[in-house]
């Protein structure tokens, strides 16, 4: 889809808007529902949608004894920081690959 470090400039703020909305958990369901053709808004979707799952399977994390609440500190901390990278893309008018997420979401 986009390279590392792409710049996609927007014409329109609803689609920078959407994009944003990909990074927000569970709000990342409308922009998939709402602008599945716009593919910068997919390409910010798909890498929200993993961090959301990610997010998810953190909070079952919590059911394992003892490491359990260590994973979900580092999961959840990991996930925020991750979701700000790709607001702040967002913000820029750019298409950046997250870490591992980027490449977990190519194949969505």
């Amino acid at each position: 889809m986009f390279a590392d470090n792409t710049t996609v400039r927007m014409e329109t703020g609803s689609g920078r808007f959407m994009a944003a909305m990909s990074y927000l958990g569970i709000l990342v369901l409308v922009p998939l529902a709402l602008k599945p053709k716009d593919s910068y808004v997919t390409f910010h979707a798909r890498q929200g949608a993993v961090l959301w799952i990610w997010e998810m399977l953190a909070i079952y994390a919590l059911s394992v004894p003892g490491l359990g609440k260590m994973l979900f500190q580092f999961s959840s901390i990991a996930c925020f920081l991750l979701s700000a990278v790709g607001l702040i893309a967002v913000l820029l008018g750019r298409a950046w690959r997250l870490p591992l997420v980027g490449t977990l979401s190519d194949r969505l």
